[in-house]
C-alpha cells in the first residue's frame, strides 16, 4: 500500500520549478522562493530519499526523429498468469514506449510508436501477435496529443 507523502509549500513550488525545467540551479530557486540555495538542495534530497523525485529526463520529439505514428493496443492475454511472460516480450519491442496492467476490456495496454502505418503493420503482425500469451489485441491510432503534462504536486 503507497502511503502519501506530505510536502508543503516550498517543496511543491520547487517540484514545479523543476517539471517546468529540470535544469533550472538551486541558487535561482532559492531567489525567487526566498530561502538559501542550502534549503533547495536538502528539501530536493529529501523528495528524492522519499522518491517523489524518482529522476530527470530528456524529452524528445518524436516527430522530429521521424515518428509519425503513434498508436495505443489493447492486448487480451489467454491466461492472467501469462501477464510476466508477456511483459517480458513486449519490454524486448523498442516500439513499446508505455505498458500499463489494467482492469476492464484488456489485460494489458501499450503505447507504441512507429515511423510509419507499413512499420506500424510489420510490429503487429510479426512482433506483437506473435507472442504466444496473446490471444487478441484491438489496435487505436492517436491523432494528436493535445494534452500532455504531469501531476499537479
Amino acid at each position: 500500500m503507497n502511503i502519501a507523502v506530505r510536502i508543503d509549500d516550498l517543496d511543491r513550488d520547487i517540484l514545479n520549478a523543476l517539471m517546468t525545467d529540470a535544469r533550472v540551479p538551486y541558487a535561482e530557486m532559492a531567489k525567487r522562493f526566498n530561502v538559501s540555495p542550502a534549503t533547495v538542495h536538502v528539501r530536493v534530497e529529501k523528495m528524492r530519499a522519499s522518491q517523489i523525485i524518482t529522476g530527470t529526463e530528456v524529452i524528445v520529439n518524436p516527430k522530429l526523429l521521424g515518428y509519425d505514428v503513434c498508436c495505443f493496443i489493447g492486448i487480451n492475454l489467454y491466461a492472467a498468469r501469462d501477464y510476466h511472460s508477456a511483459l517480458e516480450k513486449l519490454n524486448q519491442l523498442n516500439e513499446v514506449v508505455e505498458a500499463y496492467y489494467t482492469t476492464g476490456a484488456y489485460n494489458i495496454f501499450v503505447k507504441l510508436m512507429c515511423h510509419s502505418i507499413e512499420e506500424l503493420q510489420h510490429v503487429l503482425i510479426n512482433k506483437l501477435q506473435v507472442i504466444e500469451e496473446v490471444q487478441s489485441t484491438e489496435t487505436l491510432i492517436s491523432l494528436q496529443n493535445p494534452i500532455n503534462r504531469n501531476v499537479k504536486p
